[in-house]
């Protein structure tokens, strides 16, 4: 029998009230921890409490309304400033306003330009020739030639997509999932059977992964063994498939009998541990933001 992990747990509203003094720099850092272990980003009361970057002390909803009518604009432009622009303003404000380590923001940064790079050749490969023979001739491989017109509309069009991930990126990376679904429950309406359903399922892709790690360290320590190379590879994921599908069906009957319990969807409406809030904080970075992004429309296009 596999012995179920015993996973520390980061309650929200609990952490928010512990940390209302002074943390060290070693308690901090410890928080930040089990909060990087459940695979998700830090919720708003954490972010709160724990002082990190702006960006995640930010409404979900603030976020939506700044990146959707910058992802709608981006969808009606042709031209290589525009999306050039919005890119260096939202990175610039990623860079700024979350917390990343040095290493990934050095990444985020070469791979930016690059992957517009890649994008030109690749979809400027695809333009047809005759389109854009009147521009100046890059390259000659036998009859197939390659313009610098057709570089330019691949360019253009590399930004575009570069520029819509880099805009649900800014969202994305600074929004805890369990954040966005009480929103939803709290300021939309959504049923919160229906919400909280779809928090418990979110809530199990870290549970599996360390499953999935207790499954192997007992298989590595019964010394079975799956061979090298692809085979190998193939025998040890189908072993796994079933000691985790049996898991996860343990732990789906276990959150299905504790929410009985607790009387879930027994009443039509229920009250929030966690209420999420807007501050003045919303108010200037979604301001700012759609106003950079307005100024570059304007004045680039």
């Amino acid at each position: 029998m596999i012995r179920e992990p015993v996973t520390p747990k980061l309650n929200a509203a609990e952490l928010r009230t512990e940390l209302s003094t002074e943390l060290s720099t070693a308690e901090r850092d410890a928080a930040i921890a089990r909060i990087d272990a459940r695979l998700d980003r830090a919720t708003q009361a954490e972010a709160f409490a724990l002082r990190l970057p702006f960006l995640h002390r930010v409404h979900p909803f603030t976020k939506l309304v700044m990146v959707i009518p910058v992802l709608v604009a981006l969808c009606f432009v042709h031209n290589h400033a525009i999306p050039a622009a919005i890119i260096g303003i939202t990175l610039l404000l990623v860079l700024v306003g979350s917390r990343m380590r040095w290493r990934q923001r050095l990444l985020l940064l070469v791979l930016a330009p690059l992957l517009v790079a890649i994008l030109a050749v690749t979809l400027g490969v695809w333009i047809r020739p005759e389109l854009v023979a009147n521009s100046p001739e890059l390259l000659r491989i036998g009859d197939w030639r390659f313009y610098a017109g057709a570089l330019a509309e691949g360019a253009a069009t590399g930004l575009r997509l570069v520029a819509l991930v880099a805009v649900s990126f800014l969202g994305g990376s600074t929004t805890s999932g369990g954040d966005l679904i009480r929103a939803m429950v709290q300021h939309l309406h959504l049923p919160y059977r229906l919400g909280y359903a779809g928090l418990a399922a979110f809530r199990f892709v870290p549970r599996f992964r360390t499953e999935l790690a207790t499954i192997r360290q007992a298989q590595r320590a019964r010394g079975i063994g799956f061979g090298r190379g692809p085979i190998g590879w193939v025998r040890s994921q189908l072993a796994t498939l079933v000691p985790l599908l049996a898991a996860s069906l343990r732990h789906a009957d276990r959150v299905a009998l504790a929410m009985d319990v607790r009387g879930f969807g027994f009443a039509p409406t229920r009250t929030e541990r966690v209420r999420l809030r807007a501050t003045w904080l919303d108010a200037v970075v979604a301001l700012g933001y759609l106003a950079a992004c307005a100024a570059a429309l304007v004045l680039l296009g």
